[in-house]
């Protein structure tokens, strides 16, 4: 299953710094996921504190 981060992201940085393959950047508006390097941990999800990592 792949995961997404939605623009409800506030750029925390909780779900790169948890991310086990280094699969999440920060970008302009919000950070997003590198589905090549994503091994579907759920780790973004987990530490989200708004709900923005989901599954897509």
């Amino acid at each position: 299953m792949a995961y997404i981060i939605t623009d409800d992201c506030v750029k925390c940085g909780l779900c790169a710094m948890e991310c086990p393959k280094k699969a999440i950047t920060e970008q302009e508006t919000k950070y997003i996921i590198n589905t090549a390097l994503c091994d579907n941990s759920g780790k973004c999800v987990e530490v989200c504190p708004v709900g923005a990592a989901k599954p897509s």
